[in-house]
């Protein structure tokens, strides 16, 4: 009697799995909503739901003839390693998601990521550019550019807006993307202006508050420019101490400066100062300007880069579920059916730009250097696209 009971209650979850596969569409996002960066997190989150409820509220997502409801699980890696590996088998196991969106830092995303190419699930990362991340793992995607096409891009302009000659660098030696980026930058630089042409090269941990012995060794180099390829939070903190410490020259910095709040926590410290980035809000037309301004509107801050790469991630996992005509009463099937479909994506448009993809799922697009302006906005300065 026992052996009965069990075997119909492993029927009936097997079948509550399929039935949930084929009625709603569940898909995970692996965000960071507390740590270090809980403004990525609630960019994600927001931009998601904005997405989630334009379409439920018109009846759901059309696939084939069939219209299903979006039903998003959001949950927090904390912007930790392994609590990102520990979401991932979550979502993937317990909620049986079709897909992961995020995670979005490097140093989250690239461990996440050999969880979800293990295990045959879909992940895109709108914000990682770390090349591990999907770097021969098929099952893994991205919205963003990488990181060897983003510090050529940082070095050209700094050394053509700066005049500059040599470079300082601080980076965090605990987080993929910060160290790859530091590392990509150097060669680049110094293959550009000549060999030790950077004068100083420090690093920190993702924990640390006080930079001041790493900036004392960098200023008294007497670079022409420090680059920082570092989080938002560590970016306000950096860029005062330094200041502090009476450095007057100028900061060129990545991506990863990109989140709303950087303006919040660094002040008057960050104007003026250059970021290589995916878009620029200010002066933006098109869909892009709309997705801007509704945003904004419900919301009352101005998206940032992770925000616009979220809707872009997101509406391409979207077309993948569509591109596949009909949701698959079982998940493993749907989740492979979504896999080849986000590969045979050729072109998307985004509101961060249009973009098409290589052989390991990485998008070629433009990237675009911003100023921090005396208005606290994002200012457009120039784009940078692959083949030029």
């Amino acid at each position: 009697m026992k052996r009965v009971l069990l075997i119909a209650l492993v029927l009936l979850f097997a079948t509550a799995g399929m039935a949930r596969a084929a009625e709603s569409i569940r898909i995970g996002f692996n965000i960071p909503l507390t740590g270090d960066i809980p403004k990525v997190g609630e960019s994600s989150r927001n931009a998601a739901e904005m997405l989630k409820e334009d379409i439920n509220s018109k009846g759901g997502l059309l696939v084939g003839d069939k219209s299903y409801p979006l039903e998003f699980i959001y949950e927090d890696n904390e912007s930790k390693a392994e609590s990102a590996v520990n979401v991932a088998l979550k979502m993937i196991e317990r909620d049986e998601v079709l897909a992961i969106i995020g995670p979005n830092s490097s140093k989250q995303a690239v461990p996440a990521g050999g969880t979800c190419d293990d295990n045959r699930t879909p992940m895109i990362s709108p914000w990682s550019t770390n090349p591990d991340t999907t770097l021969d793992r098929p099952w893994v995607f991205r919205a963003a550019f990488l990181d060897p096409f983003q510090g050529p891009v940082a070095a050209n302009f700094a050394a053509k807006k700066f005049g500059a000659k040599t470079a300082g660098v601080l980076f965090d030696i605990s987080n993929d993307y910060s160290k790859g980026l530091a590392e990509i930058f150097r060669q680049v630089w110094e293959e550009k202006m000549g060999k030790d042409t950077v004068l100083a090269f420090e690093s920190h941990g993702t924990k640390d508050q006080d930079f001041s012995a790493q900036l004392t060794k960098i200023i008294s180099a007497k670079p022409d420019f420090i680059f920082v390829p570092d989080n938002y939070n560590q970016v306000a903190l950096i860029v005062k101490q330094a200041h502090d410490l009476g450095w007057t020259g100028p900061f060129m910095g990545s991506d990863a400066w990109g989140s709303a709040e950087l303006l919040d926590l660094c002040g008057k410290d960050c104007v003026g100062q250059y970021f290589s980035t995916h878009y620029a809000a200010a002066g933006a037309k098109g869909a892009t300007k709309e997705f801007i301004d509704r945003f904004a509107k419900k919301y009352g801050y101005v998206p940032d880069d992770v925000a616009a790469l979220t809707w872009d991630a997101t509406r391409m996992v979207l077309q993948a579920i569509q591109d596949t005509g009909e949701v698959k009463s079982s998940v493993r099937k749907m989740r492979r059916s979504i896999r080849d479909a986000l590969s045979d994506i050729e072109k998307f448009d985004g509101v961060t730009g249009a973009m098409h993809f290589d052989e390991q799922g990485d998008p070629v697009k433009c990237a675009v250097v911003v100023r921090i302006s005396e208005e606290n906005e994002f200012v457009f300065t120039e784009q940078v696209c692959p083949d030029e």
